[in-house]
C-alpha cells in the first residue's frame, strides 16, 4: 500500500510580507493560499511552499529544498534574468543523472531545480 504522496517544503522567512513579495517577483509564484504575519502558502504550478516567520537568520541561511522540474534549461534563463542564481549552483549535469542548478531567496534558502536527464 502507498502512504506517501506529496512532499511540501517549509521554509523560514525573517520577514513574511517581503518573502511573499519576492516569490511573486522573482520567482513567478502566482498562487498565494494563506498569508499571515507568521505563516504563508505560496505556489507556483503544481509545487507549493509553507513559510514560518523567524527571527534568526542562522535557519533559512541552513535550509534547502529541491523541486523537480521540466524544462530545466528555459527554467535556468528565468532564473538568470531574475537575478536568483546562486554564486556556485550554476546549471549543470550531476553524476547522479539530473541537470540542475540553485537558486538563493533573500534570507538565504537555497532551492535546488533539477531534471532527470
Amino acid at each position: 500500500m502507498q502512504y506517501l504522496s506529496r512532499a511540501i517544503p517549509v521554509l523560514a522567512s525573517l520577514n513574511i510580507d517581503k518573502t511573499v513579495h519576492f516569490y511573486q517577483e522573482k520567482l513567478g509564484f502566482d498562487k498565494l493560499g494563506w498569508k499571515d504575519e507568521n505563516y504563508a502558502v505560496i505556489g507556483r504550478d503544481d509545487i507549493e511552499i509553507h513559510f514560518w516567520k523567524c527571527n534568526n537568520k542562522i535557519h533559512p541561511e541552513n535550509t534547502s529544498c529541491y523541486v523537480q522540474v521540466t524544462d530545466v534549461e528555459n527554467l535556468y534563463k528565468e532564473m538568470q534574468q531574475a537575478e536568483v542564481e546562486h554564486p556556485n549552483g550554476p546549471l549543470k549535469s550531476q553524476p547522479w543523472g539530473m541537470r540542475e542548478f540553485a537558486i538563493l531567496d533573500e534570507d538565504g534558502n537555497m532551492i535546488k531545480f533539477g531534471e532527470f536527464i
